[in-house]
């Protein structure tokens, strides 16, 4: 049977997942305006949905609609394998239908745990984990940097994650110390290509970091030779970017798709009577996507200074009224 990975075209584009940004809203916002070949769901922490349930979790595995956000697949990460294994089976059980590792997440609370970065210094514990979510039975897949301290770790690292019979591998072309502060690595890619088909020619290759957006995935396609591209803040310049034909987009479209995400997260907060549903984010949490929509033209500046201003939809509806 063939899995959701081996239905993609060649090269295919994936949006990246991004905390408290990839949820279902912004997932369905992104489709709206040009939809990738694939999603990512927020990373989700095994060990902490084991011991608090849906409440640790808080939305991250929300997929609220079924036909716009597919294909999708389930991040998940942690330190403790058994943990893995239990969170990967409730991925299973709520309908994913691909498991991936994050295993280059670099923040202080992914570390602590053992996850995230910090499996490139405990690579037996890693195939441990990649083993652990097998068991769940779907396609697993890893997403990790070059190397914790320095990007010339990559050779041994990866060689040692390819050979853990994964389905597709994403690498970060940056190590965890070097985090955003310098270009991706790109000149390694190639290498790093080469490394894959001696090793797991069977294994997607997936390169991410500094992508703008389609077409300067296509070239980077070209120059490596890898089978795809993932975007991730490419996004918060062109929310369009995954776009087959790139186009110039007017203010109006701009704020019509604010008005869009506006909406959605209206609909998906507004209490739903389900005692089960304790998805619940601020508004507050909005505000980081204002510059999405709100720029390069004539008062954005000001538009978006009085929108981070306001404290409810209904005002921010009452802000871009007044801006037509």
């Amino acid at each position: 049977m063939k899995t959701i990975w081996q239905y993609l075209p060649k090269p295919f584009f994936i949006l990246a997942p991004m905390e408290a940004v990839t949820d279902t809203v912004f997932r369905r916002v992104v489709a709206k305006a040009a939809k990738p070949d694939l999603f990512f769901t927020e990373f989700t922490n095994a060990t902490g949905w084991v011991h608090a349930g849906e409440k640790a979790v808080a939305g991250r595995l929300d997929v609220v609609d079924h036909e716009i956000e597919q294909p999708v697949v389930a991040q998940i990460w942690g330190g403790i394998s058994k943990d893995i294994a239990a969170l990967a089976q409730h991925c299973k059980t709520l309908g994913f239908q691909s498991i991936d590792i994050n295993m280059g997440c670099p923040a202080s609370s992914a570390l602590k745990g053992g996850g995230g970065s910090d499996l490139i210094r405990n690579p037996e514990l890693a195939s441990e984990i990649i083993s652990a979510a097998k068991t769940a039975g779907l396609p697993v897949s890893v997403k990790t940097r070059l190397g914790y301290s320095k990007a010339d770790e990559w050779d041994v690292w990866l060689d040692h994650i390819l050979k853990q019979d994964i389905v597709a591998l994403t690498v970060h072309l940056r190590s965890k110390k070097e985090m955003s502060k310098v270009p991706a690595h790109w000149e390694l890619m190639s290498d790093i290509r080469k490394l894959r088909d001696d090793i797991a020619p069977q294994t997607l290759l997936i390169g991410n970091g500094d992508v703008t957006d389609r077409a300067h995935g296509l070239q980077l396609v070209e120059d490596t030779g890898i089978d795809g591209i993932m975007m991730g803040r490419g996004v918060f310049t062109n929310i369009f970017a995954f776009e087959r034909s790139p186009a110039a987009h007017s203010q109006d479209e701009l704020l019509a798709m604010l008005n869009y995400h506006l909406d959605l997260f209206e609909a998906h907060h507004t209490p739903s009577g389900d005692p089960k549903r304790l998805y619940n984010k601020p508004y507050e949490t909005l505000k980081r996507f204002f510059k999405i929509y709100i720029r390069d033209f004539p008062g954005s500046g000001e538009l978006r200074a009085r929108l981070m201003e306001t404290n409810t939809i209904p005002e921010a509806r009452e802000v871009l009224a007044l801006h037509k």
